[in-house]
């Protein structure tokens, strides 16, 4: 290796729990299986809160949803009750690895890793990813590659498919024409040049698990047979490793090849309806009778001059506390802001399910989780379940505990164990212990020769780098 520059892959498959692809669909997986026989790998833990934005923005920057100020897929902005906004690459704090190389000369081909977009400007390529707006302009930089891209997936590139939604023909259909044209565009812009870094994104596992769980997972709450969709994740993840293998059979020998996951999944067992919790309990109060059920909170008639907190819907409930001098009616004193978060801290804790067991609910205040604390933080976030039961941020249903989605058809959550496997010339093969996706990005960086910025929060993995070289080597 004396001489060589290095060079990395990077494939991030979105959701993937180290279960599925370490035994359950590897049969499924031949090249994948190979891959494995040559690789370290292990479970990649996950961040606060274990979601696709921020957790790869964590994994790249090498720094904590709370440093980046990246709570989620939407934040409430300052200083309003219900406008909120989606990250964009501009807004993140720190650089992430392909900006730092950018900087340093090395040419780099980011594709869909989030957030991204608009896409940032690189020393090289990069295209947009799952969040890009239908219709969006210039969805990659260059802007000049578009119509390559979409030649290469054969006349429209798809960005994402609408999953929460009952029509899965139309979601297996597209979901399966995505990965194919995303793995296409792969490896036409592989043939390129020879990239420092290389890396791609693949929603696709985490629209499977989310659309169609429940027909392949006979101990699914909610568990359906069915003739085509008890099949379909075994096809998915055989068409997965055949559109991988077919890249990396362009991928010479002395490329360092990283296969992850931001997080991983789980069946998801209902709703716990926060706000309906905190009505019941007096922190949320109404003017007259409360909506109907599934009403949009912002839509309600709440009385702020009586409501102390709400709460928004997603994968962990995210609660805000109507601070005076905060919020455009706030009557919360900001002195007692900690007596209000140690009482809900208690309360939430106590609630049980309706057949008698608990919950689960385990709140944390974010400046304990986060070495710094920027952007638009909820006051408190809380998990319920160990993350198998969602947050319901609608209103309306006059009761704690739903089967379903709030917001539409969903059948899986997310996990905190992601997953690593790490192929390198002469480097360690089998089982590794688990590690931190906020060492990647340090080790990343190590790996293409790039000193460390003293911002990171993770550190580089020893056994992932390269032997130190002999005296005269």
């Amino acid at each position: 290796m004396t001489g060589t520059r290095p060079r990395v892959v990077v494939l991030g498959l979105d959701s993937v729990p180290p279960e599925f692809l370490f035994r359950r669909f590897r049969p499924r997986m031949p090249r994948m299986d190979g891959l494995l026989k040559r690789a370290r790998f292990g479970t990649l833990r996950s961040t606060d809160p274990p979601i696709t934005v921020p957790a790869w923005a964590v994994m790249f920057t090498g720094v904590d949803p709370g440093t980046l100020g990246i709570y989620g897929f939407r934040h409430r902005r300052a200083g309003t009750y219900f406008e909120t906004y989606s990250p964009t690459p501009a807004m993140l704090p720190r650089p992430a690895v392909w900006d730092l190389l950018s900087r340093s000369g090395h040419r780099v081909a980011v594709l869909g890793m989030p957030p991204g977009f608009p896409p940032p400007r690189v020393n090289g390529l990069y295209l947009s990813d799952f969040l890009t707006p239908e219709g969006a302009r210039d969805p990659v930089w260059p802007p000049a590659l578009w119509p390559e891209i979409e030649k290469a997936a054969g006349g429209q590139y798809r960005f994402d498919v609408t999953f929460r939604a009952e029509d899965r023909d139309r979601i297996a259909r597209e979901l399966f024409e995505m990965t194919r044209g995303r793995w296409a565009v792969a490896r036409e812009l592989w043939r390129r040049e020879p990239w420092d870094l290389f890396a791609v994104h693949e929603i696709g596992p985490d629209r499977l698990h989310h659309a169609f769980w429940k027909y392949f997972d006979p101990a699914h709450p909610r568990h359906e047979a069915h003739a085509e969709f008890s099949g379909i994740a075994d096809r998915y993840y055989a068409l997965l490793d055949a559109e991988i293998g077919a890249f990396l059979d362009q991928v010479g020998p002395e490329v360092t090849i990283l296969l992850a996951s931001d997080h991983g999944s789980q069946a998801m067992d209902g709703c716990f309806c926060i706000n309906e919790w905190l009505a019941d309990r007096g922190y949320l109060v109404y003017r007259g009778d409360r909506p109907p059920a599934g009403t949009q909170l912002d839509r309600a008639a709440i009385d702020w001059s009586r409501t102390r907190a709400w709460g928004a819907g997603g994968y962990y409930a995210r609660l805000f506390f109507n601070v005076r001098g905060r919020e455009p009616e706030g009557i919360v004193a900001p002195e007692e802001v900690h007596a209000l978060e140690a009482e809900l801290i208690r309360e939430l804790a106590s609630v049980r399910r309706g057949d008698g067991t608990p919950l689960g609910a385990r709140a944390h205040r974010p400046q304990d989780l986060y070495r710094e604390l920027r952007g638009d933080a909820p006051d408190l976030m809380v998990y319920f379940g160990d993350l198998r039961c969602r947050s319901a941020g609608t209103v309306g249903y006059r009761k704690w505990f739903l089967t379903e989605n709030d917001t539409g058809p969903d059948d899986s959550v997310h996990s905190f164990e992601g997953f690593y496997a790490v192929v390198r010339p002469d480097g360690p093969v089998g089982p590794g212990p688990e590690r931190s996706i906020l060492d990647v990005a340090p080790t990343l960086l190590r790996w293409l020769g790039e000193p460390l910025p003293a911002h990171l929060q993770g550190v580089p993995i020893g056994e992932w780098l390269p032997p130190p070289v002999a005296p005269g080597g």
